[in-house]
C-alpha cells in the first residue's frame, strides 16, 4: 500500500487554500468546501474539508525539504510565523513548527536516512502477528 493523502479541517477554505498555495503547493482541487493540493516533489497530495464548527486537529502533518534552513528563510521572507525555528530533534529529525490559519500543525522537516532507517529501526510485519 501506498498512502494517498492526509485531510485537513480548516474553518475559512481562502484562508486556508491561500496560505498553502503561498507556501509553495500546487492546487489541483478547488471547490468552496474542498481543495486538494500536490506537493512539487514526489507524488504526494493532502486536502483541506472545510468544516462549519471548530474542530480541534491533533494531527501533524509533516513537510519534508533537504534545504530546510533555507525553506524556513524564505517562508519567514513571505510573512510566515514559525513556532519553532528548525532545531535537531532526539530522534535525528532537524525540524520547524508552524500552524496554519485554522490551527493545524505543521513541520517542515529534514531526517535523510534516518526518516526510515533509524538507529533502532524494528522490521515487523504481518507474520509476526
Amino acid at each position: 500500500m501506498n498512502m494517498n493523502q492526509v485531510t485537513f479541517p480548516v474553518k475559512d477554505m481562502h484562508k486556508a487554500t491561500e496560505f498553502y498555495r503561498l507556501m509553495g503547493f500546487i492546487q489541483i482541487v478547488d471547490t468552496p468546501h474542498y481543495a486538494r493540493f500536490e506537493c512539487i516533489d514526489g507524488h504526494a497530495s493532502f486536502s483541506l474539508s472545510l468544516q462549519p464548527e471548530e474542530q480541534k486537529n491533533y494531527g501533524v502533518i509533516y513537510f519534508e525539504h533537504q534545504d530546510l534552513d533555507q525553506l524556513v528563510a524564505q517562508l519567514i521572507a513571505k510573512g510566515f510565523h514559525f513556532d519553532q525555528m528548525p532545531t535537531m530533534e532526539s530522534y535525528l529529525w532537524r525540524e520547524a513548527v508552524l500552524h496554519d490559519p485554522s490551527g493545524n500543525k505543521i513541520k517542515l522537516y529534514w531526517a535523510g536516512e534516518n526518516r526510515l532507517t533509524p538507529p533502532w529501526r524494528v522490521q515487523k510485519d504481518k507474520q509476526d502477528l
